[in-house]
C-alpha cells in the first residue's frame, strides 16, 4: 500500500509538472512585413462647405502577431505621395495637392514621412483590437488610440482600421477653430479632425 501511494504521488507530481510546463510555455511571436503594393492609406478631410479625400502611399512597415494576437507594429507613410482623388480639374487638383504639402498642413519638404508605432494592443473579441501608439506628423509625436480588426491569412494577416487625427495637435493651423475665431472663419472653416483609413496586408 505504501509503495502504491508513493507511485500515485509520483504520477501526480509528473502530471502537475507537465501541465505547468504546457501553461507556461510561451508562444512564438511572428513579425510580418507590410506589402506596400497591396496596402493602402485613405485620408478624408472635411470643411464647412464640403470635403476632400485621397490616398497616401506606405513606405514600409511591420506588425507582430503572437498566434492571432496583435502585439506590436509600426509603419511609415511617404507624405510626398499625397493624392487628391475627388477633384477632377487638373489645375485645381495641383493647387490643392501643393497646399496639403505646404507648411499650412503637412510641410512635406521638411517632414517627408509620417509614422505610427504601436505601444499596446488590447483584444476586444471577434478579431477586434484596441490599438494605442505614437503618431508622428511634422516631427510632432502624440499618443493616439483606435480599434482595428485583425484577420489571419494563409501567409500573413490583414489589419484594417480608421484613425481619427486632430490636426491642430500637429501644428496645422490653416482655418482651424483651435487657432482662429470660428465666427470669423464662418463657412471657410476647415475642421480639425481628419481620418486615415488603413487597409494593411502583410506576410512573412
Amino acid at each position: 500500500m505504501k509503495q502504491w501511494k508513493q507511485m500515485a504521488g509520483l504520477v501526480a507530481a509528473v502530471v502537475m509538472l507537465s501541465s505547468a510546463t504546457l501553461i507556461e510555455k510561451p508562444t512564438k511571436a511572428t513579425t510580418y512585413k507590410i506589402d506596400t503594393s497591396k496596402s493602402e492609406l485613405k485620408w478624408n478631410g472635411k470643411k464647412v462647405t464640403g470635403e476632400h479625400y485621397g490616398t497616401i502611399d506606405l513606405k514600409e512597415g511591420t506588425f507582430t502577431l503572437d498566434g492571432t494576437k496583435l502585439t506590436g507594429g509600426s509603419f511609415v507613410a511617404d507624405m510626398n505621395t499625397i493624392v487628391v482623388q475627388d477633384v477632377t480639374d487638373k489645375e485645381f487638383n495641383g493647387k490643392l495637392t501643393g497646399h496639403l504639402k505646404s507648411d499650412d498642413f503637412f510641410a512635406v519638404e521638411k517632414h517627408p514621412t509620417a509614422s505610427f508605432i504601436v505601444t499596446s494592443a488590447t483584444p476586444k473579441g471577434n478579431g477586434t483590437v484596441d490599438v494605442a501608439g505614437n503618431l508622428t506628423i511634422k516631427g510632432i509625436t502624440k499618443p493616439v488610440s483606435f480599434p482595428v480588426t485583425v484577420t489571419p491569412t494563409k501567409d500573413g494577416a490583414m489589419v484594417k482600421g480608421t484613425l481619427v487625427v486632430d490636426r491642430s495637435k500637429y501644428d496645422m493651423k490653416f482655418r482651424s477653430k483651435s487657432f482662429f475665431d470660428a465666427a470669423t472663419l464662418g463657412d471657410k472653416m476647415v475642421y480639425d479632425d481628419f481620418t486615415i483609413e488603413m487597409d494593411l496586408v502583410a506576410k512573412k
